[in-house]
């Protein structure tokens, strides 16, 4: 994909920062608490005859609003990472703190609920539900959190129009560009009202309009206050960001 400009034209969504207002964040003294804080975080996968150490002890911060690419090629660790913070998976050992939360603290369902009140997923694959409604779709996250289905519909609703697809609410997947589906899945993303929005690869399936669309959408979600980390291979796509995290070989090289 080409991208051709870091600055994207006029907004695409222009009642989005309305929506998108960042929620209140628990302070520490003078500063606040960070979004994301990683310290001598090291994973080794156990094959059963040997040991693949994928990360080496990593330290990462991510403030409240930044918007971070992690960026590194195949094999670098990078998805690791993303496994990690997006609380897909446990560290071998150091520390990390979503949000201020311990997550080795919690069990599986305590880090289940974490996950799901405190991320927003965006992924390469959409991973939308097939044979379902845009709108059924960004409902899902608010069924496991047991909001009353007619509120479900009114929030999904809501985010799906502030997305400008309006008039898709309806539409299953099959039925929508492959913009149009990576825009349902960041409703999806949104709609919990997460304190972070983890993208892995977002751009990957899309041609070079509808990825151009798409960043300028995390612009927008940046620019609201939203913490965006944004995992890619793409140097262009990570140029898009106000900061790069560079991983190799399981270590933060820059």
């Amino acid at each position: 994909m080409t991208i051709r400009t870091t600055t994207p034209r006029a907004p695409y969504y222009p009642t989005l920062g309305a929506f998108v207002e960042a929620p209140a964040r628990p302070a520490t003294g003078p500063g606040r608490v960070p979004v994301i804080e990683l310290r001598g975080v090291t994973r080794v996968y156990d094959t059963g005859r040997v040991q693949v150490s994928a990360l080496a002890g990593v330290d990462v911060r991510v403030e409240e609003g930044e918007f971070v690419a992690v960026l590194g090629p195949s094999e670098s660790g990078k998805s690791t990472l993303m496994n990690i913070i997006g609380c897909l998976d446990r560290p071998s050992s150091g520390t990390y703190l979503l949000d201020g939360t311990d997550v080795e603290s919690l069990d599986d369902d305590g880090l289940a609920r974490l996950r799901s009140r405190r991320i927003g997923f965006v992924f390469q694959s959409y991973n939308l539900l097939p044979r379902t409604s845009a709108v059924d779709n960004v409902m899902t996250p608010l069924m496991y959190q047991g909001v009353p289905a007619g509120k479900r519909k009114r929030m999904a609703t809501e985010v799906l129009q502030r997305l400008g697809l309006a008039d898709r609410i309806d539409h299953e997947p099959t039925e929508l560009s492959g913009g149009q589906q990576q825009r349902v899945a960041i409703a999806r993303a949104l709609v919990t009202d997460p304190a972070l929005i983890l993208a892995d690869e977002p751009t990957g399936n899309l041609d070079t309009h509808s990825g151009a669309e798409v960043l300028a959408l995390f612009h927008e979600l940046h620019r609201s206050g939203r913490t965006i980390v944004l995992i890619t291979h793409e140097a262009e796509v990570a140029e898009q960001a106000s900061r790069q995290i560079h991983i190799r070989d399981g270590l933060v090289s820059a």
